[in-house]
């Protein structure tokens, strides 16, 4: 009897341990979802790299690339002239997969000695060659440019968030562009109102947004075409060199604009 006992004991103590062990709980791995990053504080450039064609890097000429009210503004109020003093502000981190967004408006007037062309004209430059790597003269750096454009008379057609390409190459619809400039499925801006403006960048594949509408599309960006002649021989060098990364520069050109809310996504 006593030994039957034992035995239920037994059997009792194995399926409450069993049971117990069949119902542990496992530990729920909970991820957090991308978070947006502003890569601009509104208090100064901390974080930013000026570079103007024909001065040394970090030269921030005549204060062009100012910060005030809590808006990153490109001006020109201390110069007399324009001669070819082009100028990119560079974001310190080079990136490969994420979405930029922001918002930029054109204000005033251009400044005197200002090409026709770079009227009420600007750019977000992506997959930009290193600011170290740019040489003394050189107006652009090798990159793909979404080009931000306002309109300047009723009759002219100028979308914003056009592609150029200086120094590079990219396809459109499974053919190489060679082309400098391609137009964007966009309309034209005669304001000084806000204008949201997002890219999103897959490595080799990258789409432009304009308030929220899908404008252009590419991938494959390759090294080569107008204006790489002006880079370095090492960058010369890699010429037909797949573009899969880079650094976000934002553009000065002769004519004033804001930029404000500057905002990555790391996908």
């Amino acid at each position: 009897m006593m030994h039957l006992l034992k035995m239920i004991i037994f059997v009792v103590f194995i399926t409450f341990f069993n049971c117990k062990k069949e119902t542990k709980k496992i530990p729920l791995t909970i991820t957090t979802p991308p978070q947006w990053t502003s890569l601009f504080n509104g208090e100064n450039l901390n974080g930013w790299i000026p570079k103007f064609n024909g001065y040394e890097l970090g030269d921030n000429y005549k204060n062009t690339f100012r910060v005030e009210e809590g808006v990153l503004k490109v001006s020109y109020s201390a110069y007399e002239t324009f001669v070819d003093q082009y100028g990119h502000l560079f974001y310190k981190t080079s990136f490969s997969k994420y979405k930029l967004r922001l918002q930029y408006r054109f204000i005033g007037k251009q400044v005197k000695g200002g090409e026709s062309w770079a009227t009420k004209n600007s750019g977000i430059m992506i997959h930009c060659q290193s600011p170290e790597s740019m040489l003394i003269k050189q107006a652009f750096p090798v990159s793909l440019e979404a080009q931000l454009l306002g309109g300047v008379q009723k009759e002219e057609a100028r979308p914003s968030g056009n592609l150029c390409t200086p120094g590079t190459h990219v396809v459109m619809n499974s053919k190489q562009i060679t082309d400098h400039c391609i137009s964007a499925d966009c309309k034209t801006y005669y304001g000084d109102e806000w204008i949201t403006v997002e890219i999103v960048v897959n490595n080799d594949s990258i789409k432009h947004y304009i308030d929220r509408k899908l404008v252009i599309t590419y991938s494959k960006p390759t090294i080569g075409g107008q204006f790489l002649e002006s880079a370095s021989k090492e960058i010369q060098e890699k010429n037909g060199e797949v573009l899969t990364s880079g650094y976000i520069s934002l553009q000065s050109e002769s004519h004033p604009i804001e930029f404000k809310n500057i905002e990555i996504l790391i996908l």
